[in-house]
């Protein structure tokens, strides 16, 4: 009976010691791991995708929260911006002129008098805002001035052109040098000659690929063993491209 009671007892205080260390555990601070998302450790970036220069994708790493779109430099890179076609002065334009249209050309020498009418053809590109280099092939054709003979002419010049593009007016001017041909051929002459051209102009431009032209040139020509002041002026429509 009296180891019985005595086991009791135990048995007793055991109970009492094990209640009293619960509630100091639930009365005391909490040591249970906070949840992962509300740490700092889930908003770091190991790996940060970064643009090269180059283009190409590489990674950096982050060692902190607030370094996660952080580049080198500190600073963030900008996207490169779209490369217009081309960009002249204040706006973009195209580089080639392509140019057709007819002309009136005067001829006058010691054997030959001749208004003709043909066309003219101009090609252009410019290298920068206001110099371009051109090619010109003319033609032109009269009426009957003798027997059965017609004057012609066929030109083939190239050189330089210089103006403005940043206008709906757009003034220029050009020299240009090359050969030419006449018929009918005479006796004891040529049927080729040198031609140089130096003229200006002005194209109005109505669309980004649309113009037209008025022009007015000075034409030097060498047949029948002189020199002839010749004029020709031309209307034209030009495509830019």
């Amino acid at each position: 009976m009296k180891k019985a009671l005595t086991g009791m007892l135990l048995l007793l205080a055991a109970a009492c010691v094990a209640g009293a260390q619960e509630e100091g555990v639930t009365a005391g601070p909490m040591n249970a791991a906070a949840d992962y998302s509300a740490t700092s450790a889930a908003q770091v970036t190991l790996l940060l995708p970064i643009s090269l220069v180059d283009g190409a994708d590489a990674f950096a790493l982050a060692s902190t929260p607030g370094e996660a779109n952080a580049v080198p430099g500190g600073a963030i890179p900008a996207e490169p911006a779209a490369k217009p076609r081309l960009i002249f002065g204040t706006r973009d334009d195209y580089r080639w002129q392509l140019g057709f249209g007819v002309n009136f050309f005067r001829f006058q020498s010691h054997l030959i008098n001749a208004s003709l009418a043909g066309t003219n053809t101009t090609l252009t590109y410019y290298t920068n805002s206001w110099f371009g280099v051109e090619g010109d092939v003319v033609t032109g054709f009269a009426p009957e001035i003798y027997d059965r003979e017609h004057v012609k002419l066929f030109g083939g010049t190239g050189g330089i052109r210089i103006g403005g593009r940043r206008a709906r007016w757009e003034p220029w001017g050009h020299v240009l040098a090359g050969a030419s041909h006449l018929q009918p051929q005479t006796a004891g002459s040529s049927r080729t000659a040198l031609m140089v051209q130096a003229g200006a102009g002005v194209d109005y431009r109505v669309h980004a690929r649309l113009s037209f032209r008025l022009e007015g040139d000075w034409v030097y020509t060498d047949f029948f063993h002189q020199t002839q002041n010749n004029f020709q002026g031309a209307a034209s429509v030009v495509l830019h491209f």
